[in-house]
């Protein structure tokens, strides 16, 4: 088996918003069938063509690591989930479009993944008012992902996507709201499948060619590897 190149993406957001669902249809491009709740940390490898279609396109594996747990609490549970935040490339931040409050944990999520330790002000109020500052100096790339579309009434669509789109403002980051239980919404070709592509070569370039702002000199090529998911890693 070829050894590719790989980047560690973080996948966080509150218990039950879909993170499990969603890893397993990015990595397995299947519905899971019964999701159960992460405990610890959950690890699959997705293939990703860099560029793909371009002369600089090279395979890597992103692996999305689905970290359990809930936002806050003891500190003794935040020490421990801290080990999975080592060494991270990029980070997948995921909400339940019906849950307000999984929408605003986010931003909570997302400092603790950074290891910092301030409250971000503006959490807890619903118009999106916080202070940007606090997100100014992060240069990991970041992904707001929407999930359980399909729960949401078509008459209330509109509202509920007007309610959550400073999200992506917020944290600079492209959005994609789906319904991880049908595969045509990362669809090849989609709008949505174009973001994610686009957030993935982002992690990739960061990690591989880009070191304080300067581009990186080329790596060797490596032997290029088809299709599919390498394997799955779980850490309780």
């Amino acid at each position: 088996m070829a050894s590719l190149d790989r980047v560690k993406v973080l996948v966080l957001g509150d218990s039950g918003v879909g993170k499990s669902s969603l890893v397993h249809l990015l990595c397995q491009n299947q519905v899971l069938g019964n999701p159960s709740w992460t405990v610890g940390c959950s690890v699959d490898v997705r293939v990703h063509d860099y560029k793909e279609g371009t002369p600089e396109e090279k395979t890597f594996y992103i692996e999305l690591w689905d970290v359990g747990g809930s936002v806050g609490g003891a500190s003794s549970v935040k020490s421990t989930r801290a080990v999975f935040f080592n060494s991270v490339n990029g980070i997948i931040l995921v909400h339940d479009l019906t849950n307000k409050k999984s929408s605003q944990n986010l931003y909570r999520w997302s400092l603790e993944a950074v290891n910092r330790d301030l409250v971000p002000s503006g959490v807890l109020v619903t118009n999106g008012d916080y202070d940007r500052e606090q997100f100014a100096d992060n240069q990991i790339p970041l992904l707001v992902i929407g999930t359980k579309l399909d729960q949401i009434h078509e008459a209330k669509r509109n509202e509920v996507l007007t309610r959550i789109a400073f999200l992506a403002e917020d944290f600079n980051a492209e959005e994609i709201n789906l319904d991880c239980t049908n595969p045509r919404y990362l669809a090849a070709g989609s709008s949505n499948a174009v973001k994610l592509s686009r957030f993935f070569d982002k992690v990739i370039e960061k990690r591989y060619f880009i070191r304080d702002g300067n581009q990186m000199p080329g790596f060797p090529d490596r032997k290029r590897f088809g299709g599919g998911v390498l394997k799955n890693l779980h850490y309780d």
